[in-house]
Order: structure tokens, then C-alpha cells, then sequence
């Protein structure tokens, strides 16, 4: 009982004078409360794990009514309240009302103080168990969203993909921390999905949260979570999703939009494994696997000061690095005959493929926005299409190909733009290996990924 917390509420004083000095040594916090108009107060600032309530007060000394009336009120607030009663005029029948109205338990007075304890002690144990079934069947939730998910497939036999696919091989069934970095749609979500998929937790919640679409005002409440009464709209407690994640893994997407504060909160969490929801004062320990991904220079934002080196090196571990969909050659063709595949089923379409020239389109174009552009133009190809062929025109690409194009001669003088040029040619060159690439410029590796990411 030494963690837990004891509300007392009782119009005889004596009583909550003694209950205090036999408790106050045993438990984390007591308070006593003489009317039970009060309880609600206490419920909402104090928390209290357990209510010792007794039975019957000034105005009705003997019914107990105003007892049952309280311990309604109670329950009202939280389901989940834990009420031991405590009467001097006890009866059997008064008993099995508290009871069946939704008490724990009946002490009498006077009250032995090995009796009291071990009951005091039973009632703690069972508001931790409710705690525990309240979190588990949040967890059982979110496994529940992800039971209707498919296993996760990463496309691709470039020398790039061949890489990444080795490294998550040989670090998913560790637990080391992983940062994925890319360019937008690039498919980073995959990637932690299939490391969550082949890891010892893959029967275990998998949490996602977007962190560039998070308020920094609801960070707190949105990650470590909250207690009743802890803002403003608060009505019940809620766990936050690392407390959901725990014996997991939790996926932060675009961890480069943390302000400063946010980044200050996240590492003192996972530095000392554990939480503390708003509005309550125990901290929970957790035990989560923690992927994260970013579309940002991790480093350069160092370097300028917007990004703490030390959480850094907290979050990467191991740091996966997704290539864009120009430099990975027939990985292109590979991914559209996908989503064909998928979209066809989808649309109810009889297609067979794609023509030669549509295929010469989807390799010259510089896709922008990754493999998530080339899904969205599948599939659009697919519903637009009458033919059992898709065609280049059912792409809708040249104006775009064409006006990129335009825009790179016009620059073909700015340094800048010869740089990326230069790269994009070492890269196809290399059929994606970094390494080759890196010596074709001769750069190092090191060099190169921060160029790629910029």
C-alpha cells in the first residue's frame, strides 16, 4: 500500500484522527474529508485509490442513507471507484446493500487494525487490477485495428532497397531504437510497419502517432496521457499512447516538427522509461520500442541548433535511409505492376499490364512525391482506362515531366542544381548503391546521405 492514496470520510473526528495516525506511515497520502459533499473535490485533485466512507452521518444516524447516497455519487464520477464502508450500527442487511449498490467492502466500528489494513490492502490490489484491465482493453483495441491490416511488403530489388531490406533483417528482432529517414512518400510508414511485423512485439500494440499534424498544446496529454480533472473536458482518465504502446512499439512520424519543449519532454521519458499523466503525481514505467521518421536533415538541424544531439543519438540507434523512387531504377515498374494488381481487384478492371511507352514514362519521370505519387497515378490510370492495357496518356504525366524538365534547363548554370544533377546520375549510375555512388563524387558516404536528404 505504500504507493497508493487513502481518502477518509467520516463526521466523527476522533475516527479520522486515529484512521490518520495508523495509515499515514503505511500508505503514500491520506486526506480526510467530515462531509461527504466533499468527496467529489477530493476525487477530482486528490485521486484517491481507495474511499474509506462511512455509513451514516449527523443528519441520519442510523439508516445509512446518506452513506448509499454518497457511495452513489462516487460511481457516478468513476465506474471504476474503489469504496470500503465503515458503520458502528452494522447488520447483515445494511451489508449486502452496500455491496450490491457497489461497494467493495464493510468494516465495523470499532475496527481491528490488522482487519482494517488487510482489507485497505485487498481494495488497493483491486483498484490496480481495474487500472490494469482499463489499459489493457485499450491495448486490445488498438490490436484489434490492426488485426484487419495485411503484412507489410517493401517493393523492391535495386541495390538501394536490397540494402534496407538487409539492415531491417538483421535489426527487427532487437529491440534497438530506429530512425527511418526519406523524402516525403517514400514509404517510411512501411518500413516501421515491417520491422513491428518481424520483431518478438509483432503480436504486441503498434502506436502511431504523426507528430507534424500534433498541436504542441496536446502533446503532453496526446503521448504520456491524463487524469480526470486534469483540464478543462477531462471527464475520465485516459492513457496516453506510449502507456498504450508499452510492450510494443511506437512509431513517432515526422520527429523533426518537435518544438524545443516537446523534445525536452520526449527524451526525459525515454531516458527514464516512464510516464506521468497530466493532472496525477505516480509516474508509470513503460517498455516500448521506439521507431521514428523524418523527412528533415536530423544532423544540419543540430548543427543550427533547432534539434537536441542528445536526443538524436537517443532515437538512432540504427538509422534507416529510404531512397526516392528516381534513384531505384526498375523498383518503379516493380511498384506500378503493384498497384495495378491492387487497384484492377479494387475497380473490378480486366487489365493486363502496362504498354511500353507508358512503362518509358514512369522510368524518365522524376516523381516527386515518391512511391505514394506513383500510387495515386495507378490507380487513377485504372479507373480512368477502358482499355485492358494502360497507356501512357492514362498516365497524365507529360505536362508535369515536361514542365520539371523545363525548369532544370533553365537552371542548368546554378550550382545547386549541377550538384543534384550530378548525384542523380552517380545514383542511377550505382543502381542505388550508396557506397559507389559516394566514390563515383568522390565524397564520403556520410556526405552523400546528408546531400540526398537536403
Amino acid at each position: 500500500m505504500d504507493k497508493s492514496k487513502i481518502l477518509i470520510v467520516d463526521d466523527n473526528e476522533d475516527v479520522l484522527f486515529a484512521l490518520n495516525i495508523l495509515l499515514k506511515n503505511r500508505v503514500q497520502a491520506v486526506r480526510v474529508a467530515t462531509n461527504p459533499e466533499r468527496v467529489e473535490h477530493f476525487m477530482n485533485t486528490f485521486q484517491p485509490d481507495v474511499i474509506l466512507l462511512d455509513m451514516n452521518f449527523t443528519a441520519d444516524a442510523i439508516s445509512g442513507q446518506e452513506g448509499m447516497d454518497c457511495l452513489q455519487h462516487i460511481i457516478n464520477i468513476d465506474n471504476d471507484a474503489v469504496v470500503v464502508f465503515m458503520t458502528a450500527y452494522s447488520d447483515t442487511e445494511k451489508a449486502v446493500r452496500a455491496i450490491k449498490a457497489g461497494a467493495t467492502d464493510f468494516i465495523s466500528k470499532p475496527w481491528e487494525n490488522d482487519k482494517l489494513l488487510a482489507t485497505l490492502q485487498a481494495a488497493v490490489e483491486l483498484r490496480r487490477s481495474k487500472q490494469e484491465v482499463k489499459l489493457l482493453k485499450e491495448k486490445v483495441a488498438v490490436l484489434a485495428q490492426q488485426g484487419s491490416s495485411n503484412t507489410p511488403i517493401l517493393i523492391g530489388e535495386s541495390a538501394a532497397m536490397k540494402q534496407v531490406k538487409s539492415i531491417i533483417d538483421r535489426i527487427a528482432e532487437t529491440d534497438a531504437n530506429v530512425l527511418i529517414t526519406g523524402e516525403n512518400g517514400t514509404g517510411k510508414d512501411v518500413v516501421a510497419h515491417l520491422i513491428k511485423h518481424l520483431s518478438h512485439r509483432s503480436n504486441q500494440p503498434f502506436v502511431s502517432i504523426d507528430l507534424g499534424s500534433l498541436p504542441e498544446q496536446l502533446f503532453e496529454s496526446e503521448l504520456f496521457g491524463y487524469e480526470k480533472g486534469a483540464f478543462t473536458g477531462a471527464g475520465s482518465a485516459k492513457a496516453g499512447r506510449m502507456e498504450a504502446a508499452s510492450g510494443g512499439t511506437l512509431f513517432l512520424d515526422e520527429i523533426g516538427n518537435l518544438t524545443a519543449a516537446m523534445q525536452s519532454k520526449l527524451l526525459s521519458a525515454l531516458e527514464r522509461r516512464e510516464i506521468t499523466r497530466l493532472g496525477d503525481t505516480k509516474t508509470k514505467k513503460i517498455d516500448v520500442r521506439l521507431i521514428c521518421a523524418t523527412n528533415a536533415d536530423l544532423m544540419q538541424m543540430v548543427a543550427d541548433g533547432t534539434f537536441r544531439q542528445d536526443l538524436l543519438y537517443r532515437i538512432n540507434t540504427i538509422e534507416i535511409h529510404i531512397p526516392p523512387i528516381r534513384e531505384r531504377g526498375d523498383d518503379i515498374l516493380l511498384l506500378a505492376d503493384h498497384f495495378l494488381a491492387v487497384y484492377a481487384k479494387k475497380y473490378n478492371k480486366h487489365i493486363k499490364g502496362i504498354s511500353i511507352d507508358a512503362k518509358s514514362m514512369l522510368l524518365k519521370y522524376q516523381w516527386p512525391g515518391n512511391v505514394r505519387e506513383l500510387q495515386h497515378t495507378l490507380e487513377r490510370a485504372v479507373i480512368m482506362t477502358d482499355s485492358s492495357i494502360i497507356k501512357s496518356h492514362n498516365l497524365m504525366l507529360q505536362s508535369n515531366s515536361s514542365a520539371y524538365n523545363r525548369n532544370r534547363e533553365l537552371q542548368t548554370m546554378n550550382l545547386e542544381e549541377l550538384e543534384r544533377d550530378a548525384i542523380e546520375r552517380a545514383m542511377q549510375k550505382a543502381e542505388g548503391n550508396i557506397s559507389k555512388a559516394a566514390e563515383l563524387l568522390g565524397i564520403t558516404r556520410y556526405t552523400l546521405y546528408r546531400k540526398l536528404n537536403k
